[in-house]
């Protein structure tokens, strides 16, 4: 996701490493890497050339402070990180501010309405968004008012279905009747929330479009939201600005986020039309709606992950209760395969292991054409669970009998097997390490190791703005490399020994 335009700020930010001032020429020669990724990106070329002309204009009147006080310390800064800062300020700026806000009535059904083209995620983003606003305490219910192509109903019903909402749907009605009938069967249903999922429809089609005008009229919706693929770039403004025109919208939903390379039109349609991103789609899971933020946008754009984004997510599928009396027995030694396999369940449902790669600080720095393999995932769930109940808990039984047992139940070598075992019991006796040193423990912000009280809430924890990138000197990174290198071949005499 934003391959393209990670790639051209990255460019831009090592072109100018080294630099001890930011002149025109510099900045110029850094502002043509990014000219490239925008326009490849699918952004509006007028969008580039003020954003370019943005960034120019506050780099060349910027006073840079090559050392600022963080906490109490010195920090050295260099010109490229007051490059980067600025591009990061605009970016921001460029897509902001954040409005995720759904309009609910105090008094009346709130009416949300999904327009868009064919094939832009209308049904899918209606389920993710009734499950939403379901999770906030919401009753909402779905309205199939877009009979027109074949088993759309169907398939509404099946998504109804998994999320536990109901679908209302009359056969043999135009669409406005039953957005108009659905509000009454939410007044008997007791649902406070109805999703107008609309048939998708060209903005030059005449009739279709006059159906949504007719639909705003009698139903008078709150929330107007434009469902936008994010994989058709500039086309997605131009549809925007059009469908605008004919009833007013209040927003938009970008999906398909996961298979654009490009991501021009989360660049474009905030600054083109006037009107605000609301929400991000992500992927076919109903869960994988995200409430959209700038700041984390620009940060991945930036190629430094967007980890406040991340946790947002993991707090939502894990309970924090558990979460803290498993970190603090896990702490304590009592680590076994049945928590690493609750883990890699966890992990899984977060989403595709390269996303969750893409939001951690300087995944970008990564050399190019490294993959995350999520197959890696099923490897590993698939030993675990070709072992016995007693074997997950007390991994230290498993001999090579029970090796090629469990390589047999799983379809896996005995290497694959022992790999991860060894793999597992590292990890154990490094928490083990953790738990037993008050020094580390200590150092876990939040966490005292003679109380055993709950871990720091997450949100309490993080805050973007706190962060900063510290680049090593050449004496640092000499000594770190020096570091790793002794540590490698430590791991490898460790190893021989054992064989």
């Amino acid at each position: 996701m934003f391959e393209v335009l990670i790639r051209g700020f990255k460019q831009a930010r090592n072109r100018l490493q080294g630099k001890i001032e930011l002149t025109e020429s510099t900045i110029d020669e850094a502002l043509k890497d990014i000219r490239v990724s925008l326009l490849e990106a699918d952004v509006h070329y007028k969008i580039v050339k003020d954003f370019l002309s943005r960034v120019k204009e506050k780099a060349l009147g910027e006073i840079v402070q090559l050392k600022v006080s963080y906490k109490g310390k010195r920090l050295k800064v260099s010109p490229a990180d007051h490059f980067i800062n600025i591009c990061y300020k605009e970016l921001e700026a460029l897509m902001g501010p954040v409005d995720t806000e759904i309009k609910i009535s105090s008094n009346k059904i709130t009416s949300i309405m999904l327009v868009g083209l064919q094939g832009c995620g209308k049904t899918t983003t209606a389920g993710k968004l009734a499950l939403f606003l379901k999770k906030r305490g919401h009753n909402p219910l779905l309205v199939a008012a877009g009979p027109y192509r074949p088993a759309a109903v169907e398939q509404l019903q099946v998504i109804g279905q998994k999320i536990d909402v109901p679908v209302f749907f009359e056969s043999n009605t135009s669409p406005v009747k039953i957005c108009s009938d659905s509000l009454i069967e939410a007044q008997k249903q007791q649902r406070d929330i109805v999703i107008f999922d609309t048939a998708g429809r060209l903005t030059i089609d005449e009739t279709l479009m006059e159906e949504l005008e007719e639909i705003v009229n009698v139903s008078y919706p709150e929330n107007i939201l434009l469902v936008c693929d994010a994989m058709i770039g500039q086309d997605a403004v131009n549809t925007a600005l059009e469908f605008n025109k004919r009833i007013p919208l209040t927003g938009f939903i970008l999906t398909k986020l996961d298979g654009d390379a490009r991501g021009g039109a989360a660049l474009s349609i905030k600054e083109v039309t006037g009107k605000p991103i609301k929400f991000l789609g992500i992927g076919e899971s109903l869960e994988r709606l995200e409430e959209f933020r700038p700041e984390g946008l620009a940060s991945r754009i930036l190629g430094f992950g967007d980890v406040v984004g991340l946790m947002k997510e993991f707090e939502e599928i894990v309970d924090e209760k558990k979460a803290e009396e498993d970190a603090i027995r896990m702490l304590k030694g009592e680590f076994t395969l049945v928590d690493f396999l609750n883990q890699i369940k966890t992990i899984k449902r977060l989403g595709p292991l390269h996303e969750i790669m893409e939001k951690l600080p300087l995944f970008s720095e990564l050399p190019q054409g490294v993959e995350v393999d999520d197959k890696e995932l099923v490897k590993i769930e698939a030993i675990i669970n070709s072992m016995t109940v007693e074997e997950r808990i007390r991994p230290d039984i498993i001999d090579e009998s029970r090796k090629r047992r469990i390589a047999l139940g799983s379809g896996r070598s005995i290497k694959d097997v022992t790999e991860l075992l060894n793999k597992f019991k590292l990890m154990r006796d490094m928490m083990r390490k953790v738990g037993k040193s008050e020094k580390l423990l200590r150092n876990i912000s939040g966490l005292n190791p003679f109380s055993q009280t709950s871990l720091p809430t997450l949100d309490s924890k993080l805050n973007v703005s706190r962060y900063q990138v510290r680049f090593l000197s050449k004496e640092e990174r000499r000594k770190l490399k020096a570091k790793r290198k002794k540590a490698r071949k430590d791991r490898k005499k460790a190893r021989k020994r054992k064989k």
